[in-house]
């Protein structure tokens, strides 16, 4: 007979699929071009033959470095979670049952980063002999160290949750655990940009002037109340161009790399604005935190079938801090198993903003324009593998973007 637990975890995954899907289906633009979306515009007629070899030869040894890295951190996880290695790592932690899960998962990301790390370093000089860097090693060890100490933070924040919960309600704990961490994803996009994005970057307000009052008749356009826009001062970090909107409520705001403000013409970074702003009119980011939600239900309920059917065989349970190990390993692979997923929905997402941002500025040449310079700055590829964008694309291509940038161009009669 299969346990509690168990059935309730069963439970727990097919409610949090369901809503998964209900969620995507009603909130997510499957459909965000007006005549359907064009083929890629045609390299060369965009970029020069030698900024076409140069993104090509910089983004193939990325790919590669990029992959290299991904496959040895699984492996590496894969190692401690499905054999006794980890579990006798976890067996020599002191302390109670929630130090012992913090340790483990501190233990477990360290080893993990370690082994990746000359990829990581590879990655940084590969950037700074293309001109993609400028910061300092003691600035890059810094912002490594910080995004591993907050991944430790999240990831044992997390299981201690979830553990704790298989502790305190033997039978229930996968519906108390699967709410809390609901919870914790929505909190979390409240917390991140007031918390975790000033850790990395300072932020300042963007200075009174004809552009400040363009992006606030911008937004104005849009329907989006708009405080404040800041500036982060990413330049003494990358050569490349960015922008982006996190949180919603309170805590939303939309942030200009200070390279795109000082660099880009007006016209174009209105554009990047309007992008952003398209975000913020959609409420993008209370989507992605829906999906988040579901698919943590999803997943504390996955995570409870899987160990149940695998921790007896090995003497584990959910209740036992040595199963972190596992979880980790577990995690790892569902991350990458979903990455389609989460990045198929993100290029719809944003495909909808590049939209909004063309028919709102209807200004399709400056949009053009930006695009082509975050190719160059960013040494994008232009023609990607298609496997290769289609599972870790987060944004469409910049071929893509143009392509529809140009199709509705002509929609506008403005080519």
């Amino acid at each position: 007979m299969t346990p509690p637990d168990r059935r309730v975890a069963l439970v727990v995954t097919l409610i949090g699929g369901a809503a998964f899907v209900v969620i995507a289906a009603l909130l997510v633009p499957w459909s965000p071009v007006p005549g359907g979306l064009p083929s890629p515009a045609d390299p060369a007629s965009v970029l020069t033959p030698e900024e076409i070899a140069r993104g090509e030869e910089y983004a193939r040894w990325a790919r590669i470095l990029s992959w290299s890295s991904t496959f040895v951190s699984l492996l590496v996880a894969c190692l401690l979670g499905f054999t006794s290695w980890g579990r006798r790592l976890v067996g020599r932690l002191p302390g109670w049952w929630w130090v012992r899960v913090l340790l483990a998962v501190a233990l477990v990301e360290v080893i993990g980063r370690l082994v990746t790390l000359p990829f990581a370093v590879l990655f940084r000089r590969r950037a700074i002999d293309y001109g993609l860097s400028n910061q300092p090693w003691s600035g890059f060890v810094r912002d490594l160290a910080l995004n591993q100490g907050v991944n430790i933070v999240a990831v044992s924040l997390t299981l201690i949750v979830i553990i704790g919960c298989a502790r305190r309600w033997a039978r229930a704990w996968p519906a108390v655990a699967a709410g809390l961490l609901g919870a914790l994803v929505l909190a979390g996009s409240f917390v991140y940009p007031v918390v975790v994005e000033p850790l990395f970057n300072s932020f300042s307000s963007l200075e009174d002037g004809d552009l400040r009052s363009q992006v606030f008749d911008l937004a104005e356009r849009e329907g989006v109340p708009v405080d404040d826009v800041l500036v982060a001062d990413a330049s003494r970090r990358t050569t490349t161009l960015n922008a982006y909107v996190s949180g919603f409520g309170s805590t939303r705001r939309v942030v200009l790399y200070d390279n795109l403000v000082e660099d880009v013409p007006q016209d174009q970074v209105l554009s990047v604005v309007a992008h952003e702003l398209a975000h913020a009119k959609h409420d993008d980011v209370l989507t992605g935190s829906l999906l988040g939600v579901a698919g943590a239900v999803f997943g504390v309920g996955l995570l409870g079938l899987i160990v149940g059917a695998l921790g007896p065989r090995r003497g584990l349970s959910m209740r036992d801090p040595a199963v972190v190990p596992l979880a980790l390993a577990l995690i790892a692979l569902g991350t990458l198993l979903s990455s389609p997923i989460q990045n198929g929905i993100s290029r719809q997402i944003e495909t909808r903003a590049d939209v909004d941002a063309l028919q709102v500025t209807e200004d399709p040449d400056a949009f053009m324009a930006v695009q082509r310079q975050l190719m160059v700055r960013s040494l994008a590829d232009p023609t990607p593998p298609a496997w290769s964008q289609f599972w870790f694309g987060s944004h469409p291509t910049g071929m893509q973007r143009i392509a529809i940038a140009r199709q509705l161009a002509e929609q506008l009669g403005q080519e």
